[in-house]
């Protein structure tokens, strides 16, 4: 990608690092010479590119720590409304999984960089500046549509011991172990080494590697101490499916005597390192657990929202949990996550006043930046790496408008995402990609999903 210059965008609001935390500012001008934020400023900079339009709330790059961009257009509009869900709870070991292997095998380099390529327009049109993307080992696609496209990236290549996990037809998961078979990730911690090699730290650490075993009960003990090892070296965060079904609670009360929280944190896991995908079969002594630890909930509300199952923000902050909201490839909409998660939270806990407009920006901002030891992200003050989400809050669905952080949090939606910067460079600008041809994009990436939707596994996953 080009190197960035110099951009001055105007904010008739400007949440703004003054201190003392995040502050809305009225009427400033955001200065960004290359990659970092030059200054916040009340005169009108010079610069290379200025933006100068009103009505612009300019808020730190949102950072979306939880995405399935290529399993879960495998999904869409198939798996509502109760669909593929075959006796069991979750649609992770009867849709997602299997039929995202099969499309791996199936599809060309070229289709799976188009459906990489979708997943990341998608996400820039949503909001986010950053994504960490846990997906299936032989998808290195996924880091090429993120390098040629701008987003800052966190790649999450799954690693198994249970490679093959299979609901069968009386609903009950049966796992690789249980079958005699041995599978301790080794391959896979391989694989993910020589992607750590080849891809950590390109375009000056904008594309990362995340440590990514795939879940508690797909993952041994022996695997999940070695991936712990190797992402600590190499001081890599640590992502996971932890509690995300009841069936898993009790697949790893059967094997270990404990709960999924447990389990990881007998093998030392459980730390300010490691980010927690859902946790919503979690106890509360889960919970206190997973607070004293400084262990990160990745919350995506809307995904379990479709099956009516509640994944609530405001039960995993009240109880001290670091909480940030991800979206879980459904949607890939980060605003529209944002409110459902203040939302269900008000509703569950039938009060007005959790879940506030400031908090829930907070977990798409300082809160995932922190999660990841990254003070330069989620804010915006001198100095900061210049990654910035720009929303337009002058239309009729938004007027009168007093309070721009609940306008944004209410009412505002991914139709009102304005232009999204990383690293200096403007990736949307007017509500549209940069140097992207997004009707071309949408047409190839869905055209390699239909292949996957032909296949004779998907007709019978999607409707029996």
């Amino acid at each position: 990608m080009k190197a960035p210059t110099s951009t001055a965008i105007f904010g008739t609001w400007v949440l703004a690092d003054a201190g003392g935390g995040p502050e809305v500012l009225r009427d400033r001008w955001v200065l960004v010479e290359g990659r970092r934020i030059a200054a916040i400023t009340v005169d009108r900079p010079s610069a290379e590119t200025i933006l100068d339009a009103p009505g612009r709330f300019v808020l730190p790059g949102l950072l979306d720590l939880h995405n399935h961009g290529f399993s879960e257009a495998v999904a869409r509009t198939h798996t509502e409304d109760g669909g593929g869900r075959h006796k069991v709870e979750s649609i992770v070991y009867t849709v997602l999984l299997p039929l995202t292997r099969r499309g791996i095998d199936l599809l060309t380099h070229e289709e799976r960089l188009a459906v990489a390529r979708l997943s990341i327009l998608q996400l820039l049109k949503g909001g986010a500046a950053t994504v960490m993307e846990p997906f299936r080992n032989g998808i290195p696609e996924m880091f090429e549509a993120a390098e040629e496209m701008g987003i800052r990236f966190y790649g999450a290549p799954y690693l198994f011991s249970t490679a093959n996990a299979k609901a069968g037809a009386d609903g009950r998961v049966a796992y690789a172990a249980e079958a005699g078979r041995s599978d301790d990730g080794s391959a896979d911690l391989a694989a993910w080494n020589s992607l750590h090699e080849k891809w950590n730290g390109r375009d000056e650490g904008r594309i990362r590697l995340a440590m990514s075993p795939h879940a508690t009960d797909t993952c041994g003990p022996e695997l999940l101490r070695a991936c712990a090892a190797r992402a600590r070296e190499l001081h890599a965060p640590i992502t996971i499916h932890l509690a995300q079904s009841a069936g898993e609670v009790e697949t790893i009360r059967s094997r270990y005597n404990k709960t999924p929280a447990e389990y990881l944190d007998s093998l030392g896991l459980l730390a300010p390192d490691l980010l927690a995908a859902h946790c919503i079969a979690s106890s509360d002594s889960d919970l206190a657990l997973m607070a004293a630890r400084g262990t990160t909930v990745l919350n995506c509300p809307r995904v379990f929202a479709r099956t009516g199952k509640r994944a609530v923000f405001s039960r995993f902050a009240g109880a001290g949990v670091r909480t940030a909201i991800g979206t879980d490839g459904y949607n890939l909409d980060l605003l529209g996550e944002m409110n459902a998660a203040a939302m269900i939270s008000k509703v569950v806990e039938e009060r007005g006043d959790v879940a506030n407009a400031p908090e829930i920006i907070d977990a798409v901002t300082r809160t995932p930046a922190a999660a990841i030891a990254r003070p330069d992200l989620g804010t915006i003050r001198p100095g900061a790496t210049a990654d910035l989400t720009v929303v337009d809050l002058t239309h009729p669905h938004l007027q009168p408008l007093h309070d721009p952080r609940r306008a944004l949090v209410w009412l505002a939606n991914r139709a009102d995402i304005d232009a999204v910067m990383v690293d200096g460079r403007l990736l949307l600008a007017g509500g549209r990609a940069a140097n992207i041809d997004e009707n071309a994009v949408t047409t190839a990436g869905t055209a390699a999903i239909r292949r996957i939707w032909d296949l004779p596994e998907a007709q019978a996953a999607f409707n029996s």
